[in-house]
């Protein structure tokens, strides 16, 4: 019953997208026999780049082509990498992103080990091989990344038609959120992970409110003084990051100059501290008197130099210019540093992106367009979040009039906060809505009964593929 009534839904989405100019995916493999490498290249517009060995799957590396412009699917297409680890075509299926680039070695999801499941992934539009050549950066946005993935989803369905889950950590639970409230009936579940909503970039007293109050003062006072020791060292730390970076090869010609680099370093660092470090390293950061070279090297360990550089943030020109269009980014007030700073705005991802590029002006409804969704008409949406994570601070949240929806919050956890970091109960109640929105267990709208989500068994613990919902990324990206 559940499949028949998705091809209904599915058949009305495609018919209403069809009405507004939206293009349709490829022909649909129909469920069948065969294998499965032959049956996914069977489906229009898939192409083989690779297929790797896996114990206990099989996994590949595809090529799907894609619209450029989905409203207007005849002005040229570019080939969208997708990855498949196929458990088998009876098992629910988690559709997975990090928002970012596609990595190409195989991996599973939270969500998936615990359904057991196949894992579907993409990368984002613009990253890159992801581009389409010559890039168009209009084309860039939510609408069309959602796009994206609900004609992959289109694309699959007849090979898996069984139930399916999105899923992503930070930019990744972003992108879940958005595809689910373009396609609403396209999944059966979604659970994001530790997905920032900044709806008002104009107002961001939610992050100075954290920062005045996470963890506790004798480590904020800590943090709070190194960074503006950075500052009064300022000189002696930016002539060995220019002597470094020439060394390296590498340039400053998105940020003008090594020392306007070390401005974004700097003011990154507390950021970065609670984003992806442990409370209890706060005893770890330098004292006052510490040497420069002690300083430079907590800088580098907890900021990263490289990534300043010209070299390691043009990966991430996709991200940014989002930041600057559409999703928002966040400043934190920092009065510690009052007359220490040289270049006002230095943190704008305008800043981030090449000039080449034009950025229009930033989309103040796009992202409350979200919000207002979420809060008002969503169903069948987990998020997870840390306790500890900056990110956190302005989180997605849930409406009287959303159905089997939850939000947990993971205690003393960071931007890696997950369903097993939850409390016991917590824990309990998430896992349950995971496996009944697989269809894995009874669905009755509720909690699964005790029993019936104990007699799941959840794919074995395997560390070589079992990565982290969200791998750590340079600071000021989610």
């Amino acid at each position: 019953m559940r499949t028949a009534l998705r091809w209904v839904l599915a058949l009305v989405v495609l018919i209403g997208t069809a009405g507004t100019g939206t293009a349709s995916a490829g022909a649909v493999t129909t469920a069948g026999t065969g294998d499965i490498r032959d049956r996914l290249l069977a489906v229009e517009g898939m192409s083989l780049i690779e297929e790797k060995p896996v114990d206990g799957y099989r996994f590949f590396v595809l090529a799907y082509e894609q619209p450029v412009d989905h409203r207007r699917p005849w002005r040229g297409t570019f080939d969208q990498r997708i990855s498949i680890l196929h458990k088998s075509e009876d098992r629910p299926t988690v559709f997975f992103t990090s928002g970012y680039g596609l990595h190409t070695s195989p991996s599973r999801s939270e969500p998936t080990r615990l359904t057991d499941g196949n894992q579907v992934s993409m990368e984002y539009r613009f990253f890159t091989p992801s581009r389409p050549q010559p890039a168009d950066w209009s084309k860039l946005d939510i609408w069309q990344a959602a796009s994206d993935q609900h004609r992959i989803y289109t694309a699959l369905r007849g090979v898996y038609d069984r139930n399916w889950i999105a899923t992503g950590g930070s930019k990744g639970g972003m992108t879940a959120t958005y595809y689910r409230r373009f396609y609403p009936h396209d999944m059966d579940g979604t659970v994001a992970y530790v997905a920032p909503n900044n709806t008002d970039i104009r107002n961001d007293r939610a992050y100075d409110r954290f920062f005045a109050t996470v963890s506790t003062e004798e480590c904020r006072e800590r943090l709070n003084g190194v960074q503006r020791e950075a500052f009064v060292r300022r000189d002696e730390l930016v002539a060995r990051y220019e002597t470094w970076a020439g060394e390296q090869g590498y340039t400053f010609d998105l940020y003008g100059s090594a020392d306007r680099a070390f401005e974004v370093v700097a003011l990154d660092l507390v950021w970065a501290f609670f984003q992806y470090q442990d409370e209890a390293d706060c005893a770890a950061a330098p004292d006052p008197d510490a040497t420069t070279d002690e300083l430079y090297d907590y800088l580098d360990a907890v900021s990263g130099f490289a990534f300043y550089t010209d070299q390691g943030m043009t990966p991430y020109t996709p991200y940014y210019y989002q930041a600057g269009t559409e999703l928002g980014f966040p400043s934190v007030r920092t009065p510690h540093l009052a007359g220490l700073l040289r270049y006002p705005g230095i943190q704008h991802p305008r800043h981030a992106v090449p000039d080449e590029i034009p950025m229009p002006r930033f989309d103040r409804h796009a992202m409350k367009d979200i919000d207002r969704w979420v809060r008002t008409r969503s169903a069948q949406m987990l998020y997870v979040n840390g306790e500890m994570d900056p990110w956190g601070a302005e989180p997605f949240r849930l409406g009287s009039r959303t159905h089997d929806t939850h939000l947990f919050t993971a205690p003393g956890a960071n931007h890696g906060a997950n369903i097993a970091q939850l409390a016991e109960d917590e824990r309990a109640l998430a896992t349950d809505a995971v496996l009944r929105w697989a269809g894995l267990v009874p669905d009755d709208g509720g909690p699964a009964p005790r029993t019936a989500s104990a007699a799941h068994t959840p794919a074995p613990d395997d560390a070589e593929l079992d990565r982290p919902m969200v791998e750590r990324r340079p600071p000021g990206l989610p």
